[in-house]
């Protein structure tokens, strides 16, 4: 296999990894060239973090920046009278699954010679990514909303991450990341966690994890929730690279969970008409314009899995639900559980399936949501 690369999936176009870069010379988003994955022996069974998987990457970094993310629980439980596996994806440092992506895309970039990182992201993304900037002696640079609130961006500013506030939009922040992001003169690179492919080959880390979990099989069904869809690719990824290594005999089937509110994705898988974006409580997935729309349709055809399109009850009632079972989570990531039951109720997964419901986000990221939920104030 030759030696790795940045790809543009949709031209065939490659570039090689020597030079950092986080986009085509067109603005188009990269993936890397396929990888060979790794076999079970390789995997360093000392290392207590996804940097177990590290033979799995594109390469290896002299130094990582590593705060023991990853080996996250994985609960058996039970949910709408079926089995199921729910992977607590929120055991991180940061408190959410986007540490796996910021620890591998961070250390590879610095051994890139890259030191100050700019991403936009007023929720978990920046929050990940001022925190292992920190961990890495790099400085980070997190643009967002001006609208955001102030508590959103206390963690990203107790560890030292500079907070640049932007006029307008969600998209008026994605444009000013983007213009700085191509503007030399700013002399800091756009290590995005929707944009930079490296991220995503941390996330692929939770495929491995799961493949390990699960005495080294791939389970039947793996949901997750989706925005940008950065979870749903790095599952792809993942066992694509198991299957292609001969680890696996068969990819597992990824559903897509996202908001009815705000879910272009799943509206698209499904054959429905776009929408104007509405307010959701699965804020943390509510992408009007993700970037790889065709490569995340690609992975959720290809594994024969799937999309989901929920209402803001039922997200509100599997968040409730969870809670009670002991899981404190997000209303973003509660609606995977969501899509679980409904996937059962419709018979498109059965209860003797091994289904993993991927939880991404502490409920601690969400306490206003939950006492709105709850009918207190705050």
């Amino acid at each position: 296999m030759q030696d790795p690369a940045y790809l543009d999936p949709r031209s065939g176009r490659t570039w090689p990894l020597s030079e950092p870069r986080w986009c085509g010379p067109e603005g188009q988003p990269l993936l890397l060239t396929d990888l060979p994955g790794l076999k079970r022996d390789e995997i360093d069974a000392g290392e207590r973090s996804l940097w177990r998987y590290a033979a799995a990457l594109p390469f290896r970094p002299e130094s990582r920046i590593s705060l023991g993310e990853g080996c996250t629980p994985l609960v058996a439980a039970e949910w709408n009278g079926a089995p199921v596996r729910f992977k607590c994806e929120w055991f991180m440092p940061s408190g959410s699954f986007k540490d796996r992506g910021a620890s591998v895309m961070l250390s590879l970039l610095r051994a890139q010679g890259i030191g100050h990182v700019l991403e936009d992201s007023s929720g978990n993304g920046g929050a990940a990514i001022a925190t292992y900037a920190a961990a890495g002696g790099m400085r980070a640079k997190i643009l967002v909303p001006e609208s955001t609130s102030p508590a959103k961006t206390v963690q990203s500013r107790a560890v030292g991450a500079e907070i640049e506030l932007v006029p307008g939009s969600r998209q008026d922040c994605a444009d000013a990341a983007l213009a700085q992001g191509n503007d030399p003169a700013e002399d800091i690179f756009y290590a995005s966690h929707n944009w930079h492919p490296f991220f995503l080959h941390g996330t692929k880390t939770l495929a491995y994890e799961l493949w390990e979990d699960l005495g080294f099989q791939a389970p039947d069904n793996v949901i997750v929730p989706c925005g940008a869809g950065s979870n749903v690719l790095g599952c792809g990824i993942g066992f694509s690279e198991l299957l292609r290594a001969g680890e696996i005999v068969r990819l597992p089937r990824i559903f897509a969970a996202q908001p009815a509110h705000c879910g272009p994705i799943a509206r698209e898988f499904l054959g429905e008409a776009a929408v104007a974006p509405r307010p959701t409580i699965a804020e943390g997935t509510a992408i009007a314009q993700p970037i790889r729309t065709p490569e995340v349709l690609s992975i959720l055809h290809g594994s024969q899995g799937g999309a989901v399109l929920l209402e803001e009850a039922e997200i509100a009632a599997a968040t409730g639900a969870l809670a009670r079972q002991g899981l404190y989570v997000e209303p973003t990531c509660a609606q995977a559980a969501a899509a679980f039951a409904r996937l059962l109720a419709n018979g498109t997964i059965s209860r003797d399936e091994t289904t993993v419901v991927v939880l991404t986000g502490s409920g601690l990221k969400a306490t206003q949501r939950h006492a709105e939920l709850l009918g207190l104030a705050l």
